[in-house]
């Protein structure tokens, strides 16, 4: 009786909870389909139909364990992956981050200019028979009208009521708006054409005064073009994002909107030299920059592990000590460092009488760097090295030993070849990661020095992340298909060298 008691409650709390997540599921796959997310929303609605046939079910048990991580996996791994891929075969870049039809809509709102005569006028905001209407005063003329988006209805004189300065408030029918409702008639009222005459209409100038405007551009539907109502050029899709006119590729209307190149990124990391030059430049800076690091730091903390090997007294302090670096938060240590390298009141300058000019100068710049990586990566190698030197078995030190072998071949010949194939997963790990070490290089040198006169992009410290960075947000002209491309590239790279190293360990043969 009690195990039915339990299992009937165990039931219910599990209905609840899932029927409480399905809630929340569900209104936000509502929510996305309302802002046209609709592959977010479909996500959504097939997540809460997977919880609800998992656990309301008995489909698979195994399932019930998996499926969290599954769905995690989906979201903000694979989701964000393939995202990337999608984007970098599309034209998607400053001028061209929007829909196609935004697009239209904002090349509309743009195709607005002043009329040659220059004409304003004061004006009063409100309803003419429900619509949204102006009340016009040509004070100059005395002459008054009631304007809308479809007419323009003419007001005598002696049927406005006029303010101190003039201006007509009331008229026949037109309803003025109070001051709680023009508050919210900005974006209404704004977008409306209010008839002039001709092909001349009144665009709103704040929310009393009016100037005489006329559309430039014209939009064909059915043609999707648009004509130029002043010259005759019509401007059609180009097919990259833009409407151009045929004789003239370069004469186009912005914004654009994104659109399919798809292998164009990529061609142009090949061919195009201002995106080949310094892509191979900081390619190379990259390589040199995470095999340094992953030298220096093992080095030095293997050193380190192999002096505080032996028994010495204070070895405990020595070990805390060495480990406070890995301890601290890495974006304090870089900024400490920063300031300390500062090239008038720095710390380094100070203590050896130098005027170096550490952050302007590339091979400077590129030394900082590395030592600042080394500061911050030492302990790591050490704990781990502390750690494999005492996985190595003692008798195999002692039986060279015995055969005659002096600590010097000891060390080349048993000790590293050891320590090698047991930290090789962790060294191609920690290239991996200074491969993509965003954060150093941004909050210490910026990826500079670079000459931002001639325009460069790429400064002499940038890797491939902290350029590709800039060429999606760092600039005037944000690139994020290009960015996408690079970064696919990137993620290639550290794919297979990761792979290769393992391989050439043999660690996968190991736990096969």
């Amino acid at each position: 009786m009690t195990y039915l008691i339990r299992g009937k409650l165990a039931l219910l709390l599990k209905i609840i909870v899932v029927g409480l997540l399905s809630a929340v599921l569900l209104m936000l796959a509502q929510s996305a389909f309302a802002q046209h997310e609709y592959i977010i929303s479909a996500f959504l609605a097939l997540t809460m139909l997977a919880l609800a046939l998992t656990y309301l079910t008995k489909v698979s048990i195994p399932l019930k364990f998996f499926i969290p991580g599954i769905l995690l996996l989906i979201a903000f791994v694979i989701g964000p992956i393939l995202y990337t891929v999608t984007m970098s075969g599309f034209n998607y870049k400053t001028g061209n981050l929007v829909s196609k039809e935004e697009a239209i809509i904002q090349i509309k709102a743009r195709a607005v200019e002043a009329a040659p005569s220059g004409i304003s006028f004061d004006l009063k905001l409100g309803k003419y028979k429900g619509q949204e209407a102006i009340l016009v005063s040509d004070i100059a003329n005395l002459k008054y009208f009631v304007s809308t988006a479809d007419s323009r209805i003419p007001v005598a004189a002696n049927d406005v009521t006029l303010n101190e300065y003039g201006v007509a408030i009331t008229a026949p029918d037109f309803i003025a708006l109070t001051d709680a409702e023009l508050a919210g008639a900005d974006k209404s009222y704004s977008n409306v054409n209010f008839v002039y005459e001709g092909i001349y209409f009144i665009s709103l100038e704040g929310f009393d005064a009016g100037i005489v405007s006329q559309q430039s551009l014209e939009y064909i539907a059915d043609k999707d073009q648009f004509k130029n109502l002043i010259n005759g050029s019509v401007y059609s899709d180009n097919g990259r994002g833009n409407y151009a006119l045929p004789d003239d590729k370069t004469a186009i209307l912005e914004p654009g909107w994104r659109a399919p190149i798809w292998f164009e990124n990529y061609t142009k990391i090949l061919t195009d030299p201002r995106v080949r030059g310094p892509l191979v430049r900081v390619f190379i800076w990259t390589v040199v920059f995470a095999l340094l690091t992953v030298l220096t730091t093992f080095a030095l903390g293997l050193l380190l592990a192999l002096a505080l090997n032996k028994p010495i007294h204070g070895r405990r302090i020595y070990r805390s000590i060495l480990v406070l670096p890995y301890a601290m938060p890495s974006v304090m240590s870089i900024l400490i460092w920063g300031g300390m390298f500062n090239t008038e009141f720095g710390a380094i300058n100070t203590l050896f009488g130098t005027h170096i000019a550490w952050f302007s100068d590339p091979n400077f710049a590129r030394v900082a760097v590395i030592l600042v990586n080394l500061w911050l990566g030492f302990p790591y190698f050490y704990l781990i090295s502390s750690g494999s030197l005492q996985a190595i078995p003692s008798e195999l030190l002692e039986a060279a030993a015995i055969d005659g072998a002096n600590p010097r071949q000891i060390f080349r010949k048993i000790t590293l070849p050891l320590l090698l194939q047991i930290l090789s997963p962790l060294l191609i790990a920690s290239f991996a990661f200074n491969f993509n070490n965003f954060n150093l290089i941004y909050l210490l040198t910026g990826g500079g020095p670079r000459n931002e006169l001639d325009g460069q992009i790429a400064g002499a410290t940038d890797i491939l992340i902290s350029y590709t960075y800039k060429i999606a947000f760092g600039t005037g002209t944000q690139d994020l298909g290009l960015a996408s491309a690079i970064s696919l590239i990137i993620f290639v790279l550290v794919a297979s060298i990761s792979l290769y190293g393992l391989r050439k360990s043999k660690v996968l043969e190991t736990f096969a």
